[in-house]
This record gives C-alpha cells, structure tokens and sequence, in this order.
C-alpha cells in the first residue's frame, strides 16, 4: 500500500474544470515531483491533497485513511516561507505545536532539538529578517515538519533562491529527508531541479490539468553526483521539454486564477 494515494481527483472552481481524473500515488521515502506548465492546476491538486478545498470527484488516501476533505493530516509548505516577522525563530517553527495545544515552553522544548538538524542551530532566538534567504527556507521547512506529518507537500519552495544557494539547499534536503524519515510531494518548474532531485515526476498538461505522463528517475538520488552532465540527465530534459512543447497552450485567465 503506497503512503500517500490520490485517485480519480477532479476539481472545478466557478462551473470550470480545472484538474480532471488525476491519479497520483506516494511511495515511502520518496520524493516525487509535480512538473507542468503555469496554469495548469498542480497548486490546485495540491490544495486537494492536504485537505484545503474538496473536490468534485475522486479521493486521498494517507496509508489508507480516507482524508478527503480534512486538512491538517498533511504538511504543506507554500512558496513563500510565511515567517511572522515579530516572533523569534524558534516560536515560529513550533507553531504548529502551539495550535494543536502545546505551551510555549513545551513546544519549544520540543522544537530545539531539531536546530540542529536543519542547519539552523544559533538561530533559535532571532527574528526571520536576520536570517538569509536559505535558512528562513530551512526554518520554513523545519516548521512544516513539526506539523508532524509524515508526508510534506512543497509548492516551488527554492524558486526565490539564488543558483548556489539553491543547490546547497537541494543537498541538504535530501540528507534531512533521510534522516527524518520524510516523503516529499515537490510542485516545480525547473525541470533541471526536478530531474536532479526526483524518484519519479509526474507531468501535467491540459486544460483541464491531467497527469500526462510519469518518469521514474534513475539512478537513485544516492548515486547523482555530476548527474547533470551526464547523456542520461540530457535524455531526461529533451524528454520533458518535447512533452510540454506539445501540451496547449493554457489560457492567461487560468494562470493567474489557480
């Protein structure tokens, strides 16, 4: 039984479909990315996944617990880091602690201990503007792990980031992945990002969003070093790139409205 499970997915906003039939499945351990067009409903699909919005049609199982419908089974981290500038650090990771009933001492006893682990250690008790970019990133991150799921949802979470930055966070992640046993859910528009980072990508076309096809990445994210320059990385880009040559062209409407 996969980990995470979503079958036959469609969703409508205003009387317009916007993703349709969508199969998708998460195995543990993994990282599988969404890559499509702008517009195309990927953030839309993810909003069903973590129980947000429900759909029209269609189901998500989480290790075969129906949770259609009911957020907070999930982790879900938006593109922006969504730090509140006038708490500390480490009250803002232990949030989610917080809401679920936790004492502010509590939670950020439970918290500290996970500075450590990502690359965040020092920065417990400053304010996010002190921070750089990648480790308000890490700390966004470490908040959406504390939300204590085993499953995390990353809506284009290194896009604002800088090529070497990006990188080093790229490296990073998928170290803490391991270490914390955590599967990841990754919208992406970079197809050299989600080549290099990905098990599996799944492709979304269409107006409506449907799932085009799936690539299953190899070698395995262990054996990647220098993965970039290889014939096989190249094969995988010309690959993607023709496929989304030939999906249609979506409307600007749609783009800006999921």
């Amino acid at each position: 039984m996969s980990l995470l499970t979503a079958s036959h997915i469609t969703k409508e906003y205003g009387g317009r479909t916007i993703i349709q039939d969508i199969d998708i499945c998460l195995e543990q351990g993994e990282l599988v990315s969404l890559l499509g067009l702008s517009g195309s409903g990927k953030t839309t699909l993810f909003h069903v996944l973590s129980g947000l919005v429900q759909p029209e049609k269609g189901q998500v199982f989480l290790e075969g617990e129906d949770i259609t419908g009911k957020p907070g089974k999930i982790s879900y981290m938006l593109q922006k880091d969504l730090l509140l500038p006038h708490k500390k650090i480490i009250d803002n990771v232990s949030l989610p602690l917080v809401l679920k009933g936790a004492r502010k001492k509590e939670a950020r006893r439970e918290a500290d201990p996970y500075f450590s682990s990502f690359g965040l250690n020092g920065a417990q008790y400053l304010y996010p503007s002190q921070l750089s970019g990648g480790m308000r990133q890490r700390a966004a991150l470490l908040r959406t792990y504390l939300s204590k799921s085993r499953v995390a949802l990353l809506d284009e979470p290194f896009s604002a980031l800088d090529t070497i930055t990006k990188g080093q966070i790229h490296e990073w992640y998928l170290d803490v992945m391991e270490k914390i046993d955590l599967s990841t859910l990754f919208i992406t528009h970079d197809i050299d990002e989600a080549i290099l980072l990905s098990d599996r990508i799944y492709i979304m076309t269409g107006n409506p969003g449907q799932i085009h096809q799936q690539l299953k990445i190899e070698p395995g994210r262990t054996h990647r070093k220098g993965f970039t320059l290889t014939d096989e990385f190249l094969n995988y880009k010309r690959q993607i790139i023709e496929i989304l040559q030939a999906a249609p062209a979506l409307p600007h409407a749609q783009e800006t409205s999921v």
